[in-house]
C-alpha cells in the first residue's frame, strides 16, 4: 500500500459495519489516526477504541473535527450531519470500496466476489496463506473464528479481501486475482431490479483484473456461465462437472464433517481433503480456496492442513451449546438472509443432525428482498419443523404495503406449516422457546439484521 499523502486522520461514518471496521483496523495498524461514528456501541467498537481509535456513538458534525478524509458505507444517509459538514468544509469523501482499493495497491491482491460464500472463501484463503507462512493481510465481512478478527495486517506480499457487490462499488477494485463463487438474484434494488445489470457489474469487476492476472470461477454456476465468454481475462474453473480445471469428486459427508477430492486436470493429480463444516456449499467454498492456493504455488501439505484446521466464520453456521430448562439444545447462528442461503443452512443441519427437529427464529432482511423473493422464501421456510418469525429488518428501507411477517405467517399456514408463530417483541423470544422446547432439538437464529442480538441474549440467558 502506498502512503496517503497529507492524510493524517481518517474518519469512518458507520464504522461498526463489518466491511468498515476491518479496513479501519488495518489502517490503524499502519499508523493512521482513525476515528469513526455509529448509531450504537458494540464489542468490536470497544475493541478498536482500546486499540487507539476515537469512536463516537451517534452522528454529529463535531465528530469530524480534524479529519482529512471521510470514508462512508453504502448504508449512510445523504443527509447524515457528518457527510454534510464534510462537503461544507470541502473534506474529501470516498466510499468504502475506494478505500479498500487504495489499501490493495502495492500488494499481490486476491478479491473474492459472489452472491454467497464470499466471507467463508476469503477466510479460507487467508487461513491457507497463513499456514503457508505467507503472513497475508486480510479484510473480510465476518469474524474468522480462530482469530476472532475480521481483518489483520500481515507482513507478507499478499492481501486477501472480500469484494461486496451489493452496491456495485466492487467495480472500483483492481485485484491481481479475482474469485467468483456464484451469482444469484440478490441486491437487485441497486441494479434497478434488472438482473442483467447485476451480471454486467460482475463483468466490469472481472475486467478490472490486469492482463497478467487471472479469474477463479465456479464452473457449475449457471449465471457465471452466462457471462464467462464476455470475460477476456484468463479463467480457471472449479466444480463437480467434467469440464472444470479443478474437479470436485468423491464427496463424503459424515456427522457435520466432509471428505472430498479435487482432481487437478493440468497436473493429472488427485488430492484428498477433510473439512470440519457441513453442507455442499462449503465444499464449493473450499474448492475455490484450494484452486487459488494451488495456482499461487502453495504446497499441497500446507493447503490440506489449513483446510482441516479451518473452524469457520462468525455467524456462518456458528454453533453454541445452551440449556432450555433441563434440556440441552444446540444453537446455530447463521447470517444467511437470501432463501438459497437459508436452504443451504437447513440442508447442512439435516445432514449433520439426522432425524432431529429444527426450530428456526427468522428475521427477514429488507422489504424489497422479501417482496422480490417471497415465493422462494415460502418454499424454503416450509422445510423447518417450528418457525418463529420476527418483523422484517428494514436496513433503512421504507415499508412496502402488504409485505410483512404476518403475511409470511399466513401464507406458510396456508401451505401447511402448522407450528409457525409471529413475534413482534424480541424480549419474548426466551419465554417462547422455553415454552416450545419439547418440540425441537436444534435452535437456529437466522438473518442479517438485529437477530444477532437475539442470539446473544439467548446465549447469555440460557448458558449451559
Amino acid at each position: 500500500m502506498k502512503p496517503f499523502k497529507k492524510v493524517k486522520r481518517i474518519h469512518f461514518v458507520g464504522i461498526g459495519g463489518a466491511g468498515m471496521i476491518g479496513i479501519a483496523k488495518v489502517l490503524l495498524q499502519k499508523g493512521y489516526k482513525i476515528s469513526g461514528s455509529d448509531i450504537s456501541d458494540s464489542k468490536d467498537l470497544k475493541k478498536i477504541r482500546k486499540d487507539g481509535a476515537k469512536i463516537y456513538i451517534g452522528h454529529s458534525k463535531k465528530n469530524i473535527v480534524g479529519a482529512n478524509l471521510l470514508v462512508i458505507s453504502s448504508a449512510i444517509n445523504k443527509k447524515n450531519p457528518e457527510l454534510l459538514q464534510a462537503k461544507k468544509e470541502s473534506i474529501t469523501v470516498i466510499p468504502r470500496a475506494e478505500m479498500l482499493g487504495s489499501l490493495m495497491i502495492g500488494y499481490e491482491s486476491i478479491a473474492v466476489a459472489g452472491s454467497h460464500g464470499k466471507t467463508t472463501t476469503t477466510s479460507m484463503i487467508a487461513k491457507i496463506f497463513s499456514i503457508a507462512n505467507l503472513s497475508p493481510t486480510y479484510v473480510v465481512g465476518g469474524k474468522v473464528l480462530s482469530t476472532d478478527e475480521n481483518s489483520d495486517l500481515g507482513d507478507g506480499k499478499y492481501i486477501v479481501v472480500e469484494a461486496d457487490e451489493s452496491d456495485g462499488s466492487f467495480i472500483q477494485l483492481q485485484p491481481d486475482v479475482a474469485v467468483l463463487t456464484n451469482i444469484d438474484d440478490d441486491h437487485l434494488t441497486h441494479f434497478n431490479n434488472i438482473f442483467e445489470n447485476l451480471l454486467d457489474s460482475f463483468i466490469l469487476f472481472a475486467e478490472n483484473v490486469p492482463f497478467y492476472g487471472y479469474m477463479v470461477i465456479n464452473g457449475d454456476d449457471k449465471n457465471i456461465k452466462k457471462i464467462s465468454k464476455r470475460i477476456s481475462r484468463p479463467k480457471i474453473t472449479f466444480g463437480v462437472t467434467n469440464n472444470c480445471d479443478y474437479q470436485i469428486v468423491s464427496i463424503s459427508p459424515k456427522e457435520g464433517k466432509q471428505e472430498f477430492k479435487i482432481f487437478d486436470k493440468k497436473k493429472k493429480k488427485t488430492y484428498k481433503f477433510h473439512i470440519n463444516l457441513p453442507g455442499k456449499h462449503n465444499i464449493y467454498n473450499a474448492a475455490a480456496s484450494i484452486t487459488v492456493s494451488l495456482e499461487e504455488g502453495i504446497p499441497i501439505t500446507k493447503i490440506k492442513k489449513a483446510i482441516n484446521e479451518f473452524t469457520g466464520v462468525g455467524r456462518r453456521y456458528e454453533k453454541h451449546n445452551i440449556m432450555l430448562g433441563s434440556k440441552r439444545i444446540t444453537l446455530i447462528d447463521d447470517y444467511g438472509h437470501h432463501p438459497l442461503e437459508i436452504d443451504s443452512n437447513i440442508k447442512a443441519i439435516r445432514e449433520e443432525y439426522k432425524n432431529r427437529k429444527v426450530c428456526m427464529i427468522f428475521q427477514p432482511h429488507r422489504f424489497t428482498r422479501t417482496a422480490q423473493l417471497f415465493d422462494y422464501f415460502i418454499r424454503v421456510l416450509r422445510k423447518t419443523d417450528t418457525l418463529i418469525l420476527l418483523d422484517i429488518y428494514s436496513a433503512s428501507e421504507r415499508p412496502i404495503k402488504g409485505v410483512n411477517s404476518r403475511v409470511i405467517l399466513e401464507t406458510l399456514k396456508q401451505k401447511g406449516l402448522k407450528d409457525v408463530t409471529y413475534l413482534k417483541n424480541h424480549n419474548e423470544v426466551i419465554d417462547l422457546i422455553i415454552q416450545k422446547k419439547d418440540s425441537f432439538d436444534i435452535l437456529v437464529t437466522q438473518g442479517a439484521g438485529s437477530i444477532s442480538k437475539v442470539c446473544e441474549v439467548i446465549k447469555d440467558k440460557c448458558k449451559r
